[in-house]
């Protein structure tokens, strides 16, 4: 394939990923067609097909590039990272079409993801891995468990947003996700660590 065709192919592939971001946020995983998808996107069918061979396929892409997309603005190690990277994803969800689709597509996993990664499961590891790092740092209390820790954290996250969904249309949701920290991180974490965390919700605001 020549340049110029393989930066039309990522173009197109780019706008069939947002048209299917846009629909899935607004309608869902059932209420979204691939018809709707590719008018949306300005295709043809046989050209959405050629990128995406169903409705499927284009939700777990979607799913997929969900962790790489979520970049706290400043930096950070251990227990804070962790908390960074929740507030970011709770602040920027509202704003970013493929986050928000994602958030929609939580509730409607088992019609396209199978048995294979889901959100769930990347959310955890990238959770662990700071969580890790948090241990190898002595941030956390002696029996602390990592991967349980980081499950419960993507539970918790998860039951936030559908909850904020449901009353303030997730406008308070990184409000609702610095909440969690506050009430999990005396059973998780040092005090004299806790005491050094910041948990405001503008460290997830800030520009990109």
């Amino acid at each position: 394939m020549t340049a110029p065709k393989q930066e039309r192919a990522v173009r197109t592939r780019a706008a069939i990923l947002n048209a299917a971001a846009e629909a899935f946020a607004e309608s869902g995983f059932s209420g979204a067609s691939v018809a709707g998808i590719s008018r949306r996107a300005g295709l043809t069918l046989g050209a959405l097909y050629f990128h995406f061979p169903s409705k499927e396929a284009l939700a777990r892409e979607i799913v997929s590039q969900q962790v790489g997309r979520v970049k706290p603005p400043l930096e950070s190690e251990g227990l804070q990272r962790a908390i960074d990277v929740t507030l970011t994803w709770a602040a920027w969800v509202l704003d970013d079409p493929m986050l928000l689709a994602g958030a929609r597509l939580v509730q409607d996993q088992e019609a396209f993801a199978g048995g294979g990664e889901n959100s769930h499961q990347q959310w955890t590891e990238v959770l662990v891995k700071d969580l890790q790092t948090a241990q190898e740092r002595e941030e956390l209390l002696a029996d602390a468990v990592v991967l349980s820790w980081a499950r419960v954290l993507v539970n918790a996250c998860t039951g936030a947003q559908m909850q904020a969904q449901l009353t303030t249309g997730r406008r308070d949701l990184a409000e609702r996700v610095a909440e969690i920290w506050q009430c999990l991180l005396p059973a998780l974490a040092r005090p004299e660590v806790i005491a050094g965390l910041d948990l405001r919700e503008s460290r997830g605001r800030m520009p990109r």
